[in-house]
């Protein structure tokens, strides 16, 4: 305790006094969790419209998390051997997890090849990332029948041709960099610099073990449904299918960055600095270029892989008419952030990058819940107690964020430690 309240002194304004514990940890906590104002204060602040109705959602949803566990998942889902997930697996992993590629797409620009107008967002991107794998766990353990075996395909069965053993190491070895990653900005709140050198000095080492991760778990989630041929419609299963996963995973990336920026710009400005709100323009059309050739890219690949299989003949089916919609989403896309960028139109790339957005949750539920087993009578999709639950998780990711954006450097600079690019 002593060595810490020396350090803590020395950087603020007790310096010359001394202080008993009990005043070292209440001047921490005000300093550091309640953003310099009482408890008493703090609370008052939390008691807003927004933040009533989230709570109520919250509790209702967490209700429904804990009578999943205390009586079993057929009280919130109505999942079956026919039918073996619902929307925590849809939404949580299959869909969440591409667009958690945002940490290593732009961690791979600034850090590898020196893209250094991404500077101001790559904090952003990483905590991004690093939430996202964060919570598509915890949408695993709200799924998985005996969550506490969650290690067995890792250390136990050890199945090494499986490709469940394959994600169950990327997720949890990408989840732990993600959080390295973004360990200098935690450092730095703590104002642990000498501890925060050493994880700068790794930046370089975790973004490429992070790509090697991301580029093999990315593709391996899509791959899984190579192993069901007879049950995933023929529009959607290909061979692709793992590199249509993996671009359609950068494209996600892209077009959340440019989301997330655009909003953390407007809501949180007051916790950004001068030069990230100065440089949303330039990330936004400089990620728009990128994304219109990604979006060519999965465009092509996708029509290819049809022909390939030979699906053509489905499409003058009601499920065909439904991938019209899906891929002719996928086909003005890229035609949007074209013009975009051409005209330097900024809020054109925007909303395509929401719409971007859509069309991949779009070709991910198709993938694995709208059209899965799709040759079976009389499926339910999903149960309503499902949708409420993810909806809680995701106001719980989208509190948790606004609580670390609030109090961490993320969009400036700690001025401690200005201009060292982390």
């Amino acid at each position: 305790m002593n060595e810490f309240a020396y350090e803590y002194n020395e950087r603020h304004v007790f310096k010359d006094q001394e202080l008993t514990g009990a005043e070292i940890i209440s001047t921490w906590l005000k300093d550091k969790i309640f953003l310099g104002m009482t408890f008493k204060e703090y609370m008052k602040t939390l008691y807003t419209p927004i933040n009533i109705a989230a709570g109520l959602i919250v509790f209702a949803g967490m209700f429904l998390v804990a009578m999943r566990f205390l009586f079993g998942l057929n009280q919130i889902t109505e999942a079956s051997n026919e039918q073996p997930w619902g929307l925590f697996l849809t939404w949580g992993l299959f869909s969440g997890v591409p667009f958690s590629a945002s940490g290593f797409v732009i961690g791979t620009g600034v850090y590898i090849f020196g893209l250094k107008r991404y500077q101001p967002i790559v904090k952003n991107a990483i905590l991004l990332g690093f939430l996202g794998y964060l919570f598509a766990v915890i949408f695993l353990m709200i799924d998985l029948g005996r969550p506490w075996r969650i290690y067995y395909p890792m250390f136990v069965t050890f199945g090494t041709a499986s490709v469940m053993f394959l994600v169950a190491w990327h997720v949890a070895l990408y989840l732990s960099v993600q959080f390295f990653e973004f360990s200098p900005s935690i450092l730095a709140w703590l104002n642990q610099a000498k501890l925060r050198k050493i994880f700068v000095g790794m930046t370089l080492g975790l973004t490429i073990f992070g790509v090697m991760l991301s580029t093999l778990h990315q593709s391996a989630l899509s791959a899984m449904f190579l192993l069901a041929p007879g049950k995933v419609h023929p529009l959607w299963y290909t061979s692709y299918l793992p590199w249509l996963a993996f671009i359609s995973a950068i494209a996600a990336a892209m077009a959340l960055m440019i989301v997330v920026t655009k909003l953390t710009a407007v809501f949180l400005k007051e916790r950004a600095s001068p030069e990230y709100l100065a440089s949303v323009n330039d990330i936004t059309l400089g990620l728009g270029r990128a994304s219109a050739l990604v979006m060519f890219t999965y465009l092509g690949m996708r029509l290819v892989s049809i022909t390939h299989e030979g699906a053509w003949k489905y499409l003058n089916t009601p499920i065909g008419y439904w991938f019209l919609v899906e891929i002719g989403l996928f086909a003005i896309l890229p035609v949007m952030y074209f013009y975009g960028v051409q005209n330097k139109n900024v809020k054109m790339i925007q909303v395509t990058a929401a719409f971007s957005m859509l069309a991949i949750f779009l070709n991910r539920f198709n993938l694995t819940l709208i059209t899965f087993n799709w040759q079976l009578p009389n499926r339910e999709l999903f149960f309503w107690k499902e949708a409420l639950v993810v909806l809680s998780v995701v106001i719980i990711e989208v509190l948790v964020y606004r609580w670390i954006v609030n109090r961490m450097p993320v969009l400036r600079d700690h001025p401690d430690f200005v201009g060292d690019g982390h």
